[in-house]
């Protein structure tokens, strides 16, 4: 039996369950004899379960007590005066109902967001200027990219001459690549992203075991005191990262911390050398 082709809209709707049964078994009919349909699928399913890691602890945060204090009653509504029969305080019971439903509206916005932009792990300029903090960044980005089968970079390592004139040019500033072959990690290439004011790199390594590790470089550090390194933990992601000069860097990983750390000091010594 000859097998329906199978869009990319349905591979998405496979990797996140919302299939019929009966097209369900055609899609893992398809992949059986797709392999490169199936490697998308596996490396989409890697990329959901690291954003939920990373994210799930967000729906753990308290709420900001702003809003908290926005959903509660005025005294006056506590005390019962707004049920009185003659009706004269019902414009401000449909005024505090009003607010009220702003307020719930505007936690419903912020909500996703909170973790974003006021999570503790991270207090600075960014954070005061409600932008995303660099550790956070760089994790995300970590995980989007670092489980990517068939393209986690943009350009590879065999044209690392190319890929270090394309990102010093986007960033306008030179950039320059750590070698961590001593620490057990090759350079597999890079890409440029989005930052919170404009672009950013990202350079991924790779050990013979098959773990990745990215290092995130940003110029919006400029303006910022250099600080020496800092730890941050985003869900199975653990990140060093710090300032210097007009550079910010994070180096993300989903290994242990002291694991981290050795890469990251071989990282800081070569750049400061430069």
């Amino acid at each position: 039996m000859s097998l329906l082709p199978v869009t990319e809209d349905e591979l998405h709707a496979y990797v996140d369950e919302a299939l019929t049964p009966s097209r369900r078994c055609d899609v893992e009919a398809w992949l059986a004899v797709h392999p490169g349909d199936l490697e998308r699928v596996e490396a989409w399913r890697a990329h959901k379960a690291a954003l939920k890691a990373l994210f799930d602890p967000v729906l753990d945060e308290p709420l900001p007590a702003a809003l908290a204090q926005l959903a509660e009653p005025p005294a006056a509504t506590k005390r019962g005066a707004i049920a009185a029969v003659d009706g004269k305080n019902r414009p401000n019971s449909q005024s505090w109902m009003l607010q009220r439903l702003a307020a719930g509206v505007l936690i419903a916005a912020l909500g996703g967001v909170a973790g974003w932009v006021g999570h503790g792990h991270y207090q600075g300029a960014s954070e005061l200027a409600g932008l995303v903090p660099l550790p956070r960044q760089a994790a995300i980005a970590h995980v989007v990219y670092a489980p990517d089968v068939r393209r986690p970079v943009e350009i590879g390592a065999d044209q690392e001459e190319a890929l270090v004139k394309w990102l010093s040019k986007r960033l306008g500033t030179p950039v320059s690549v750590p070698r961590l072959g001593a620490v057990g990690y090759e350079l597999v290439g890079g890409r440029l992203l989005p930052g919170n004011r404009g672009p950013v790199a990202q350079f991924m390594y790779q050990a013979a075991s098959g773990q990745r590790l990215t290092l995130y470089v940003t110029t919006e550090g400029a303006g910022q005191p250099a600080t020496g390194f800092r730890f941050a933990s985003e869900g199975q992601v653990n990140v060093f990262y710090w300032v210097d000069g007009r550079f910010g860097y994070a180096l993300s990983a989903a290994v242990p911390k002291g694991e981290l750390a050795a890469v990251a000091t071989a990282v800081y010594d070569q750049l400061m050398a430069k």
